[in-house]
């Protein structure tokens, strides 16, 4: 794992791990961050991947620092990518995480 993706685990799991129904899974060679069994943030080459409403991705995409979520060749709707830039502030990175536990806890239970 990347030392950058580390230390974002790092300022992620504090903000994480008192909210309920949080887990934390292996995936995609680092840390997934799961609300109810569901999918929700985690980190990635430094930036930050969020899961939110697909039906507002072209709004989110629009945002400042926001880029699509192409790790495979194919945009994954439903996901931002929020550069380093856009989550400097530990503010920002609570807010960007609030929206997806949001998102996450809408979810069925898995």
């Amino acid at each position: 794992m990347r030392e950058a993706d580390e230390e974002l685990i790092a300022r992620i799991r504090p903000l994480m791990k008192r909210r309920k129904g949080c887990s934390e899974k292996q995936m995609f060679g680092g840390i997934c961050f799961m609300i109810n069994g569901n999918m929700c943030a985690g980190p990635w080459k430094g930036s930050l991947i969020v899961r939110l409403d697909k039906r507002q991705h072209e709004q989110t995409q629009a945002e400042p620092f926001v880029r699509p979520m192409d790790i495979t060749g194919k945009v994954m709707k439903g996901w931002a990518m929020v550069e380093p830039e856009g989550i400097a502030s530990d503010e920002d990175l609570k807010a960007w995480l609030d929206r997806a536990v949001q998102f996450a806890r809408s979810l069925p239970e898995k």
